[in-house]
This record gives structure tokens, C-alpha cells and sequence, in this order.
């Protein structure tokens, strides 16, 4: 059974996940601007396409050896990993690479790493604008699409995971929820925002729906005006949120510092600041600047340390 099957262990530390990229060259994609697409003939465009698809597909491959070799589980792939495959002709040169897609995303499984994704700013259910809405839905279809290619289960184990969006649309956005396609709410997640859905907000969107809520702390205290990890509050929405997964074990959380100041919503290079009640997340999400010097700072001064009276870990 592959490692993100398992049932966690009552006493497992937390998985620490990559998010995208390296500080290092080791885990780097290629893009290609719209402009540049467009200037070029059909026939050239699709050329310019599989190159680029068979490339950022290798190192996909590449960001998941890095994985493996550093005892990463986690990994978020970047949500630009295949540039306008939202297009007919992008979506063309995917299914040219059914094979190729399906032996990465095996290897993926086999090794026991989870592949999530966090979709662009771009997607928003809540927008007061209908074609917003249906731009939002058609991406979200091409990344199910794209891990269905990868045989990545229609499940949170899979998860694509977005933000609420609009603020004051509850009700829209619940009803844009309950239409999607399977492929799309069957691995579907929200997350709670500094501004427009607070944690007790998305959490209410989350219970209403069936959709597990990724629980973001930094997030948490910015909308809340705290001043630190350890507000009660924090652990109540850490558990609170764990209700909503159908699967407990699968729970995943995010964690970033603030740059300058504590409530500071730009990322830090490092973690610094951890809250106690993370040693209860199954998985954790690490969005900081530094990557994965800063998994590997985590591992070396609060995982290994495992003792929950201390948060800061500077």
C-alpha cells in the first residue's frame, strides 16, 4: 500500500510539503507568455507547447526524485506546470502524453508522495460575474484533468485547494459548489484568507457543502488581529477544520510567517514562529520564501524537539 494510503500513527510527527519550487536549481518549470504563443503560426505553437509540456514533465519528474531523496511527502505542484492547457490546442498536446503523464504520476504514488495543487488567483465561484465564474470552472477542469492524466485518486488526497473569493457571496458560492463536476468537487478544497472569508466563514461553507477546509494559521490570526500562533482560537479552528475531512488523517494545513512584523501577510524567507497545535496536522504545507531550507529548519529545531509547550523556534 502506498505510503499516502496509510493510516497516520496516533504519535507520527507532521509531513512538512514542498510548495512548487527550490531555493536551490534542483526544482525549477519553464513558461512561455501568451504573446510570444501568439505570434507564432498554429502549427508552430503546438510545437512550442510539446517541447515545453515534455520538458516541465521531466522536471516533474526531477521534483519528485528531490522529494523522495529528502524524505519529502508532500509536494505542491506548481498550477502553471502545463501554460494554456485550458485551451483546446494545450489540451490536444496532453493527450498526446497519456503514457508519459500516467508513468510520472505512478511514480508519484509508488513512492508515496502526495501531489496537490493550489490553483491561480484567477479562479473565483464567488465572483458576481458569470464569466468568471465559468473561466474559474474551466480551470479547475483542466487541472482535474491533469491529475486524472497524473492517476491521482479523485479524492483530498489529490486536492486542489482555493479560496473563498468574493466576500459576502456564502450563498453563491455554495451553490456554484454543489454544481461542479465530480472530478472537480471530489478533490476540491477551501481555504480561509486574511480579508474576505475568515476561518469560521469558509469553515461554515465547508461544513454546508461536504468540502474538507485547508486551515491557514497565518491567515487566521491576520483576519483576527492576534498576536500570536498560540490564541485558543487557533487550535479550536485546527480541530474544527479536521471535522470537515472525510478522512482525518488526509487534514492539510498551511503555515507562513510575516516578513517585517507577526500579522505581515508577505511571506518570510524561514518559519521562525510555529503554532503548538500543529504537532496534531497530518500534513503541513511550508509557504515560505526559503523552501526547502525552510522544511529543513523546521525538521531540525520543532519536529525534532516535538515538545508542544514551545512555539517559537528561532
Amino acid at each position: 500500500m502506498s505510503g499516502i494510503n496509510q493510516v497516520l500513527e496516533k504519535d507520527k510527527l507532521p509531513e512538512l510539503g514542498l510548495v512548487c519550487i527550490t531555493t536551490s536549481d534542483a526544482v525549477r518549470f519553464r513558461t512561455v507568455t501568451r504573446k510570444r504563443l501568439l505570434q507564432l503560426s498554429e502549427i508552430e505553437q503546438e510545437t512550442v507547447l510539446r517541447e515545453l509540456y515534455t520538458d516541465n514533465l521531466k522536471r516533474l519528474d526531477k521534483a519528485i526524485d528531490f522529494c523522495c531523496v529528502n524524505q519529502i511527502k508532500l509536494y505542491r505542484m506548481t498550477s502553471a506546470l502545463f501554460p494554456f492547457a485550458d485551451t483546446d490546442l494545450g489540451e490536444a498536446v496532453l493527450h498526446s502524453m497519456t503514457e508519459e503523464l500516467r508513468n510520472t504520476g505512478d511514480r508519484a504514488l509508488s513512492l508515496g508522495i502526495r501531489l496537490v495543487l493550489h490553483p491561480d488567483q484567477f479562479v473565483v465561484l464567488s465572483s458576481d460575474k458569470l464569466s468568471v465564474v465559468e473561466n474559474s470552472i474551466k480551470i479547475l477542469a483542466t487541472h482535474a484533468l491533469i491529475l486524472d492524466m497524473l492517476g491521482q485518486p479523485r479524492s483530498p488526497q489529490a486536492l486542489m485547494n482555493i479560496h473563498g473569493g468574493k466576500s459576502d457571496r456564502t450563498s453563491q458560492l455554495k451553490s456554484v459548489i454543489r454544481d461542479l463536476p465530480e472530478s472537480i468537487r471530489s478533490r476540491l478544497t477551501f481555504e480561509n484568507d486574511e480579508y474576505a472569508y475568515s476561518s469560521s466563514e469558509i469553515l461554515e461553507v465547508c461544513l454546508d457543502t461536504c468540502v474538507p477546509m485547508v486551515f491557514d494559521a497565518h491567515h487566521h490570526v491576520i483576519h483576527e488581529h492576534l498576536e500570536t500562533y498560540d490564541d485558543p482560537s487557533v487550535p479550536e479552528m485546527l480541530a474544527a477544520a479536521r471535522t470537515t475531512w472525510s478522512v482525518p488523517e488526509w487534514q492539510l494545513v498551511h503555515i507562513s510567517n510575516g516578513r517585517e512584523f507577526f500579522a505581515d501577510p508577505r511571506h518570510s524567507d524561514l518559519i521562525t514562529e510555529m503554532p503548538n497545535c500543529y504537532y496534531q496536522a497530518p500534513w503541513i504545507e511550508v509557504e515560505a520564501k526559503f523552501k526547502e531550507l525552510a522544511i529543513e529548519k523546521l525538521r531540525a529545531e520543532w519536529l525534532s524537539a516535538n515538545v508542544p509547550q514551545f512555539s517559537n523556534v528561532s
